[in-house]
C-alpha cells in the first residue's frame, strides 16, 4: 500500500511536469505509476489540470464542488445516492469520481481523445493480464487481499485528503462571472496539519496551498514554499488542525450550494430522507 501511494504521488508530479525535464519520461512513468490503481493517467491529467485552472469555480471545477439544488431535486433515486455519497460514503467518493470522469470519451476535447484512448488501453491491458495473474498465483481471496483491499484503502486515503483540502463551510465556490483566479488559488484551499505519523506517510500532499499557487512545485519543496507564503501572505491562508470536529463539519454540513451561505446541509432541505447524515451527526465525536 505504501509503494502504491508513493508511486501515485510521483505520478502526480509527472502530471504536473515537476518530475523530469523529459515529458516522454513523465508520461511513461506516470502511466506505469497509475496502472496498479487502474487509473488512466492521461484522462486524470487532463481533468486534474482543469481542477487547478478552475479551482473553486462552481460548475467547472472537477473536485469536490457543492451539490447543486437542481441536481439534488432531479430525482428521488439520485437524491438518495447523493445523500449517502456525500454523507457516510464520502471517504470513498473518489471511486465514483474515478468512474464518471475518466472513462467517458465525450468528456474530453478532440485533441485529447487519442491520448485518453492510449491510457484506457493500458488500464484495460493491466486488468486483462494483471488480475488473472494475481488470481492464478493467489486465488480470488489473494486478489481481494492483494489488490481490492489496498485499492479501497487508497481511495479512502485520497478521498479524505482531497475532501479536507477543498471543503470548508467558510470557503465559497463561485460562478464563473464572479470567480477570481488569484483569490481562488491563494484562499480557496485548506492547509491541514495532521498527526505526525500521518504527516510522515502523506508525502506533504497536505501542504496544499503552494501546490495550487504553482502546481509545478515538486512535493519535496512544498513545505519550504508554504513557509514563504505564511511570511508574505499569511492573513489570506486557510489553515486547520485535523480533528474529528473538522471531519464531522465537512461530512454533515458541507452539502448543497447556496450563494449566500455557501453550503446547506441535506437534513435542512430534506430532513425525512437524510437519516444517514443525522446518524453521522449523532455518532461522530465533537473533539476539536
Amino acid at each position: 500500500m505504501g509503494v502504491d501511494r508513493n508511486c501515485c504521488y510521483r505520478g502526480h508530479d509527472c502530471a504536473h511536469r515537476s518530475f523530469s525535464k523529459n515529458k516522454l519520461v513523465e508520461d511513461i512513468f506516470g502511466t506505469l505509476a497509475f496502472l496498479p490503481l487502474i487509473y488512466p493517467y492521461e484522462p486524470w491529467r487532463f481533468k486534474h489540470d482543469k481542477h487547478h485552472a478552475k479551482t473553486n469555480m462552481l460548475s467547472e471545477d472537477t473536485a469536490w464542488h457543492p451539490i447543486l439544488k437542481a441536481e439534488f431535486d432531479s430525482s428521488p433515486l439520485l437524491r438518495k445516492a447523493i445523500i449517502f455519497g456525500y454523507g457516510p460514503f464520502r471517504p470513498w467518493m473518489s471511486i465514483t469520481h474515478w468512474w464518471l470522469w475518466h472513462f467517458d470519451l465525450k468528456k474530453f476535447k478532440p485533441n485529447e481523445v487519442r491520448r485518453v484512448k492510449i491510457s484506457l488501453a493500458c488500464v484495460f491491458a493491466f486488468i486483462i493480464i494483471g488480475w488473472p495473474l494475481i488470481i492464478y498465483k493467489a486465488g480470488i481471496t489473494g486478489w481481494i487481499k492483494l489488490w481490492l483491499m489496498p485499492w479501497l484503502v487508497y481511495h479512502f486515503w485520497m478521498s479524505t485528503f482531497t475532501m479536507v483540502h477543498h471543503t470548508a463551510p467558510h470557503i465559497p465556490f463561485k460562478a464563473s462571472d464572479e470567480w477570481d483566479a488569484t483569490r481562488a488559488q491563494l484562499n480557496g484551499t485548506v492547509h491541514c496539519n495532521y498527526p505526525c505519523w500521518i504527516e510522515i506517510l502523506c508525502h506533504d500532499i497536505n501542504v496544499h496551498i503552494p501546490h495550487h499557487i504553482s502546481p509545478r512545485i515538486p512535493s519535496y519543496n512544498l513545505r519550504e514554499a508554504h513557509r514563504s507564503l505564511q511570511q508574505n501572505w499569511g492573513q489570506y491562508l486557510n489553515e486547520a488542525n485535523w480533528s474529528w470536529l473538522l471531519m464531522k463539519t465537512i461530512m454533515t454540513t458541507c452539502h448543497v450550494y447556496n450563494k449566500d451561505r455557501y453550503y446547506v446541509p441535506f437534513d435542512e432541505i430534506a430532513p425525512e430522507e437524510s437519516q444517514p447524515v443525522t446518524f453521522l451527526r449523532k455518532v461522530m465525536p465533537d473533539c476539536a
